[in-house]
């Protein structure tokens, strides 16, 4: 038997053993698993095909959600009506702000966000590149040019550089609360007061945390997406945040075709309405994402305590007066890790253990970025971090069982490579 062989029948070993662990605290067995027990070397035989994930990210979608989805449909208002206004209402008392504007998704909450400062073209955004794609592509949407910066130890944007890349045409900034930590909002405000720059907050990944006690999305216009992976969903769908009227009247106009009264067109908009069908979910997510993000930490607690010291992985700082909601629970691999970055993720994958990479390219290194010249910089973290990161589960039906055996395989790894 080859090594590789004997690698695969170890993690798929490790998987049966996974399982059966979580059948013997079951109550009652099923028919399929009391199978499943009894043609163990079948099984083995079988596993590449069918291995059970413990995927990166899932939904928790529940009777609640499924039954406020049937009021709608029942009520035949199916596009944007009572259940939306009713859903902006309780996330602007969520975040504390007086305003929410609920849009089709988290990259339309930036898109309108921009539009709604006037920010267009001439204009230049400060930002960083390590992010899913939407932050830029937004910026590039508004017609204004990216301005880069690196980043922290956080993933967020490296506050201390704001200042020196600001120019005549700066006139936002647009901090990205990556995987589910504020950025440092202190510092990032200080610079936009003294400059009279806008503040667009990418909290996409951000529902719940805090700096220093206010909730992300409070200090400038907050911009949330509610994708079927976030902390809580609508399936797709994103609001906008914020306490200035006259942005936000601007914002409401911009995402309904520039009209106010119906067929009465006061300027360009666009048609970024989120559905009653989505809202009415939303709803019922919002009531139970402080206890989502309850669980999210305590997964994160455990990995702490569990892969702190493993050698050759970093498991993600949490910064002073900052509460993260682990979107994502990021760690770093680095060289003196015993396997690469590819090779750990492919021997997870093997004991049925979903990871994912976000983000593997930075936004400046990605192929629609490579003839600009706004892409055209250096930025040796943001490239280094998009070399080593890797994420683990870390949602909120991520059992006990589960996080044991996902420590357990990765310290096993690291002993044996």
């Amino acid at each position: 038997m080859s090594s590789e062989q004997s690698s695969v029948i170890s993690g798929q070993l490790s998987v049966i053993s996974h399982q059966l662990s979580v059948i013997s605290h079951q109550s009652s067995v099923t028919s399929e698993q009391q199978s499943a027990i009894c043609h163990l070397p079948s099984a083995i035989c079988d596993l590449p095909s069918a291995i059970p994930m413990i995927p990166i990210s899932k939904p928790c979608i529940g009777e609640n959600e499924q039954r406020a989805v049937q009021r709608v449909l029942a009520s035949g208002g199916l596009a944007q009506g009572p259940r939306v206004a009713e859903f902006e209402r309780a996330f602007a008392e969520y975040i504390g702000v007086k305003h929410a504007i609920a849009t089709s998704n988290g990259t339309t909450a930036l898109h309108v966000a921009l539009l709604a400062h006037g920010i267009g073209a001439g204009a230049e955004v400060i930002t960083t590149p390590f992010t899913f794609i939407a932050s830029i592509n937004a910026i590039l949407y508004a017609g204004a040019t990216p301005r880069l910066v690196d980043v922290d130890d956080s993933f967020n944007l490296d506050a201390s550089q704001i200042e020196n890349a600001i120019t005549p045409r700066t006139k936002a900034i647009l901090p990205i609360h990556l995987f589910g930590q504020p950025c440092d909002l202190r510092a990032v405000m200080g610079l936009a007061t003294r400059h009279n720059l806008v503040v667009v907050e990418d909290a996409c990944q951000a529902h719940g945390a805090t700096f220093q006690g206010k909730r992300a999305g409070s200090f400038g216009m907050g911009c949330f997406s509610f994708y079927a992976t976030k902390n809580m969903t609508t399936g797709e769908g994103g609001m906008l945040t914020t306490s200035d009227d006259a942005v936000a009247a601007h914002a409401r106009l911009l995402i309904n075709h520039g009209m106010r009264v119906r067929y009465h067109h006061e300027t360009l908009g666009y048609n970024f309405r989120l559905t009653d069908v989505a809202a009415a979910i939303g709803i019922e997510q919002l009531k139970q994402l402080d206890g989502f993000n309850a669980r999210r930490a305590e997964n994160a607690a455990y990995y702490d305590e569990h892969l702190r010291n493993v050698r050759g992985m970093v498991v993600p700082r949490v910064f002073p007066q900052r509460t993260h909601v682990y979107h994502q629970y990021t760690v770093r691999v680095l060289p003196d890790f015993p396997l690469t970055r590819e090779e750990l993720i492919a021997r997870l994958s093997e004991r049925g253990i979903g990871v994912g990479v976000y983000y593997p390219i930075p936004a400046h290194q990605q192929e629609s970025a490579s003839h600009n010249e706004w892409a055209q910089v250096h930025l040796p973290r943001a490239q280094e971090f998009a070399k080593q990161v890797i994420s683990l589960p870390v949602h909120p039906l991520v059992t006990d069982a589960d996080r044991a055996y996902i420590v357990e395989t990765i310290r096993e790894l690291a002993n044996r490579g």
